[in-house]
């Protein structure tokens, strides 16, 4: 790399490393802490994201990129402990989070997105969207969210890909850090809505090996709207409410010269408890008429449960042959429960059934980064590498008795039987994928690769829950080659533009064709054929000294895309269209003021009758406009102070078209927080307040009603305080 591209990437790199306390990784290893821009390029090896799959600078990437550090994911700690919440505050072109434990409508640029911990995928074949409640925010040191369809990680990453970055330890000396903390609804400070957590963290160094273990401990409370209303459990896909949570990170890494072997466990286990369902009375009023009910007196032996354990070992060598080279074999075994369901009005249902997934996934990774040329002018580099992973999952569906819930009110479950609902399915897939690099003449990087990928799937024979068809059994395999091409041009030392063409490759959920199979029903049938997207993209940013900028338009497309269409039929596949744009600024206005925001709006439309005559996607697909800004005044080195505000817009395009499932219309709201924290003695006193003008509102999840009824329709918390103390020890 030329001696002006260098200054360039490293000037800007350094500043937003100076602004935003990243993660820099230098020959030596890891270091943490700030960097002050430097025309010596050679002085600074800066790193911003790895989840492209190669450790670079989002100044080189031809795409938008957002990186959430820890000190950001401690700060919105105060507010909420979902990272689907905080990453619905932070990341532009992502839906806001519903704020139940589903990432079902929380789309990035209106299509799935494929999620990651420290590279492992937390996706499964049947799709339950709860891949972002997998681990908790204490044992996270990192977020890294790629915007948009990439071809380079394969199945699953349509819509973009968040690789969810593990704790590592900050200092070679042990270092023993621990916090506690509480929360309380204000809006009803009832002992029903208290709530504590408490955290360990034991760190350090000796000789070769560093070692990590995080414990963490939390129970959530009941939870109370902005009119000091219980809010009921959410029916369909569950919540956080009366939940008790753990979770435990171990980690120990071994040194030897330009080699590393890392091993890593993660145990997550969050379990509800509750009294509480949601009254079904609600559902005899017009829809959206009334806020959802909780009534007192469940009777359910099998409360909603998420299991998550995690295993993987790393290894990597900085020297191979004159590449760079990292592997990872990796093993999952995920459970997860929901609230049971009244599924007697929709045919594939036909039952009050509570189902539960299980699923049990090992595979492996390798990635190789080889150097092509170095010359005057040209920095050439290959990535290429090779992903395995073979998934058994399965949801079976335990039934209950309708006379002892009907003559309850809803409250009585009894089981009577066990059955299935999605069969096993067991699914092996491979992907090799190579990527060219090339930083050509001072001001241009260009990119281009591809990603070949084969799956297998293969379904034991089964009998559907609801119509009782027998359905026989067999496999089918698919393959795929994706490409992608893009360009940066520094236009100046502070501003650079990016074109991109990305294509993406994700299956349809297979259990969502599965479970309301009609007699005669094969596994080869169309509704099972692959999404291929269509990405463009185009963006412009800029880093100054006290400003950094972005600005980004996205058009993405499908000739055979999926959506969901309820409980009465499976999935709808149509071509699709989805298009947006999002901004981001950041502004230090002094040493003490700070200020910023996002803006984010996307569209779409898919053709399901195939006459060129485009019709709205519902409102899981396309989130209204969002809108979120921060001040953060400073006014002494030992007091801090951020005031950030969430706008959700209006959409109405879906119930103007008169789309079914998901279609309703979206009303507004704004919401404000406040987080404060103080250096206290040996530590540091932090204070939330979520919501802070008690504003009594519905997320764009509630008011598209999921159930299909009012009972869905569940209020957002009013005000809530947050309390905790931080030290290190």
């Amino acid at each position: 790399m030329n001696q002006t591209l260098g200054k360039a990437v490293a000037r800007r790199a350094a500043v937003l490393l100076a602004t935003t306390s990243l993660v820099v990784l230098g020959s030596t290893g890891a270091t943490h802490g700030q960097a002050e821009p430097t025309d010596d390029v050679l002085q600074l090896d800066p790193v911003v994201v790895s989840a492209t799959r190669s450790i670079e600078t989002t100044a080189s990437i031809p795409g938008a990129v957002t990186v959430i550090t820890r000190q950001d994911i401690e700060e919105q700690s105060q507010v909420t402990e979902s990272l689907s919440e905080m990453l619905g505050q932070l990341v532009p072109g992502l839906a806001t989070s519903s704020e139940t434990n589903t990432i079902f409508g929380q789309t990035l640029r209106g299509r799935t997105v494929l999620v990651l911990i420290d590279g492992v995928p937390q996706n499964t074949n049947r799709d339950v969207s709860r891949d972002l409640t997998t681990i908790n925010a204490a044992a996270v040191e990192r977020i890294e969210v790629i915007r948009g369809a990439t071809a380079i990680y394969g199945n699953g990453a349509a819509g973009g890909v968040i690789n969810i970055i593990t704790r590592k330890p900050d200092s070679d000396e042990p270092r023993f850090t621990t916090e506690f903390g509480g929360r309380t609804s204000l809006s009803n400070p009832d002992r029903d809505g208290l709530g504590g957590y408490i955290e360990q963290n034991i760190a350090g160094r000796q000789g070769r090996v560093d070692y990590l273990l995080n414990l963490s401990a939390e129970t959530t409370g009941a939870f109370y709207d902005a009119d000091g209303d219980r809010i009921p459990p959410e029916l369909s896909q569950g919540d956080f409410s009366d939940t008790d949570e753990f979770n435990i990170l171990g980690k120990t890494g071994f040194d030897v010269g330009d080699q590393r072997l890392e091993a890593t466990v993660n145990y997550f286990d969050a379990e509800q408890n509750t009294d509480f369902v949601s009254d079904p009375s609600v559902n005899a009023l017009p829809d959206g008429a009334t806020k959802a009910r909780a009534l007192k007196g469940l009777a359910l032996e099998d409360q909603p449960e998420t299991r998550n354990l995690l295993l993987n070992l790393g290894y990597s060598h900085a020297d191979v042959l004159g590449s760079r080279l990292h592997g990872q074999i990796y093993y999952r075994d995920y459970f997860t429960r929901f609230f049971p369901f009244d599924g007697r009005a929709f045919g594939i249902w036909n039952n009050i059934a509570q189902t539960r997934l299980e699923s049990e996934a090992a595979g492996g990774r390798l990635n190789i980064e080889t150097p092509v040329s170095m010359l005057d002018d040209e920095d050439l580099t290959v990535l290429w590498g090779v992903d395995y992973e073979h998934e058994v999952s399965e949801q079976p569906a335990a039934i209950f008795d309708p006379t002892a819930f009907d003559g309850s009110g809803g409250l009585i479950f009894e089981q009577t039987d066990d059955r299935t609902f999605v069969p096993p399915i067991t699914h092996d897939s491979v992907g090799l994928f190579a990527q060219l690099e090339w930083a050509l003449g001072g001001r241009w990087v260009l990119r281009t690769g591809l990603r070949h990928e084969r799956i297998r799937a293969e379904v034991d024979d089964f009998v559907t829950l609801g119509q009782g068809n027998a359905i026989e059994g067999g496999s089918v395999d698919y393959s795929d080659t994706v490409y992608n091409a893009g360009a940066v041009f520094y236009a100046t030392e502070a501003i650079d533009l990016y074109a991109n063409f990305s294509q993406g490759f994700s299956l349809p959920d297979l259990g969502l064709g599965l479970r309301g199979a009609p007699t005669g029903f094969s596994i080869a049938d169309s509704l099972l054929e692959p999404v291929k997207v269509d990405e463009y993209e185009v963006g412009v940013r800029g880093t100054w000294t006290a400003i950094q900028a972005s600005l980004a338009g996205f058009y993405n497309e499908s000739d055979l895309g999926v959506s969901s269409a309820g409980f009465t039929t499976t999935m709808v596949r149509a071509p699709e269209r989805v298009y947006g744009v999002e901004a981001t600024l950041d502004a230090q206005l002094s040493d003490q003021w700070q200020v910023g925001g996002t803006f984010t709006w996307t569209e779409g439309e898919s053709d399901p009758d195939l006459d060129d005559d485009f019709t709205p996607l519902n409102g899981f697909r396309i989130p209204p406009v969002k809108v979120t800004s921060y001040v953060e005044y400073d006014p002494r080195p030992w007091w801090r102070n951020r005031l950030q505000l969430l706008y959700s817009g209006e959409r109405d395009r879906a119930a103007e078209a008169g789309v079914g499932f998901g279609g309703q219309p979206v009303d507004d709201f704004a919401v404000v927080d406040l987080i404060s924290a103080f250096d206290v003695g040996p530590g540091t006193l932090r204070l939330g307040v979520e919501n802070l003008f008690n504003t009594q509102y519905h997320t764009p999840f509630s008011q598209l009603l999921r159930s299909g009824n009012n009972s869905s329709r569940l209020a957002a918390q009013g005000t809530v305080l947050s309390a905790s103390y931080r030290f290190t020890w």
